[in-house]
């Protein structure tokens, strides 16, 4: 049997992956720990909506998050480890991405209006998890604001992710009526 602990974190340190070490505190680990929540709260949203072309879609999102996690955990020296052992973001990724909000966003009628969340329990948690990628993107441009040197196709790939979840959220509500938010203003 495998343990599931190793008592190697009991310190504050974790380990990188293909080797080096950092504080648990460390952004990058606070990073690449914001992909694990956005891949949870997708298989969430995965376990609760019911199109099945939509749930599909979350699980290659899902997968292209491991991959963009897995390029966080790497630092700069292992990153040729990283490239011949896992794929990495490509711009053919972030093109597809786009392909797909294209195409959903025809099969939908977005109107000019903010859409109120919570019209359903599957568009709700689809809405949670674009918020944790938002929440990731943030997380990204801070870290290259730090000087840490990641891939360049990550920012535009989670971009696109929130934006794909955000029509994937009104996709799931197609056949719902939608509750908008028409005036923003003081009355």
């Amino acid at each position: 049997m495998v343990k599931i602990y190793t008592k190697s974190g009991d310190k504050g340190k974790t380990n990188l992956l293909f080797g080096g070490k950092t504080s648990k505190s460390d952004l990058r680990v606070e990073t690449y720990g914001t992909v694990d929540e956005a891949v949870s709260f997708l298989g969430l949203a995965k376990s609760l909506i019911t199109n099945n072309e939509i749930k599909k879609i979350i699980e290659d999102l899902q997968h292209s998050l491991f991959i963009i996690g897995a390029e966080l955990a790497t630092t700069p020296k292992n990153k040729k480890k990283l490239n011949n052992e896992v794929k990495t973001i490509t711009t053919d990724m972030v093109n597809n991405l786009e392909s797909l909000i294209d195409n959903i966003n025809e099969k939908i009628d977005l109107g000019d209006k903010f859409i109120m969340p919570g019209n359903s329990v599957g568009s709700s948690a689809i809405d949670v998890a674009r918020t944790v990628v938002r929440r990731l993107e943030r997380r990204i441009v801070e870290l290259i604001g730090s000087d840490i040197s990641i891939n360049s196709n990550i920012i535009p790939y989670v971009n696109r992710a929130s934006d794909l979840l955000f029509i994937l959220g009104r996709f799931e509500d197609k056949n719902k009526v939608t509750k908008e938010v028409t005036d923003l203003r003081k009355s």
